[in-house]
């Protein structure tokens, strides 16, 4: 699956939704672009498993849903108050607050409505359901979030790890738990859990230091957590030990991957590889 098949199917479920402000919206931000990330590594573990990557599809959309919903709302004033995300404005700056808080719940409600809806034998969808809930649920990235806003005033290296874990890391595991659900592979979850957790937070760390290293214009998205005195990796590592940490964390969720029997982590491994040496 490549990310201009991806991107077609993104914009043909969006077809489905009744044409308004707020739906202008919801795709103004689905179809703004980005890394793809987490539907990609859905893809690459279904390949892993020798599963066509098309049984896939709507399960990669809901998440991307889901994904492109969070950062709608973590850039409202409320929140981080960002005006740039994937180098365009964001929603509440290209329509107003009111449509970006609609268009965030319209893609958080659609999501369900295309997993339920979706060509996946219903167990598997329901796993997929329960697994997407739970990771973005309350108890996943939405508790991330509430720690974030929370422990603003915690400068401890584990209370940041907590937020990195649930705001993060949940949502960059549940690809690999769906794909695993796909599967049939229902023992590789709680596996796939720990790998993603780690990788979560590599990749949380990752963004922090390019936080610090890129301006805006070359990260793509606002450089807000200086602006608004956040606490990072880098602030409570420093730079140099925030690296090593990062290459410790990929390194450990590459290792729980290849633990896998009867998965072959090739095409996994390149693609967190690959991700390990990006610059936005």
């Amino acid at each position: 699956m490549t990310i201009d098949e991806f991107e077609s199917a993104l914009s043909r479920f969006m077809d489905e939704v009744t044409a308004s402000r707020t739906e202008e919206a919801m795709r103004y931000s689905l179809t703004a672009g980005g890394k793809r990330i987490r539907p990609m590594l859905l893809f690459e573990v279904l390949k892993g498993y020798g599963i066509d990557e098309k049984q896939g599809l709507e399960a990669a959309a809901a998440l991307e849903m889901i994904h492109t919903y969070s950062l709608i709302h973590d850039d409202l004033p409320a929140m981080d108050n960002d005006d740039l995300r994937r180098g365009v404005p964001t929603c509440h700056k290209q329509f107003d607050e009111a449509t970006a808080i609609l268009a965030g719940d319209g893609l958080l409600t659609q999501a369900f409505a295309l997993l339920a809806n979706s060509s996946l034998a219903p167990k598997k969808a329901v796993q997929c359901i329960r697994i997407l809930s739970r990771m973005a649920g309350p108890d996943g990235m939405i508790l991330g979030q509430t720690l974030d806003i929370d422990e603003e005033d915690k400068h401890a290296w584990q209370d940041l790890v907590k937020v990195h874990n649930y705001k993060t890391g949940c949502l960059l595991s549940a690809p690999l738990m769906m794909a695993a659900a796909i599967a049939d592979r229902e023992d590789d979850i709680d596996t796939w859990h720990k790998a993603g957790t780690a990788l979560g937070l590599a990749f949380q760390i990752q963004d922090d230091i390019l936080d610090v290293e890129l301006t805006a214009e070359e990260f793509g998205k606002s450089n807000s957590d200086e602006k608004n005195a956040k606490i990072t990796s880098v602030t409570i590592l420093g730079i140099e030990a925030s690296k090593e940490e990062m290459e410790r964390q990929y390194q450990w969720g590459l290792d729980i991957v290849r633990s896998l029997r009867g998965f072959d982590s090739e095409g996994f491994v390149k693609m967190i590889e690959a991700i390990q040496k990006r610059r936005k």
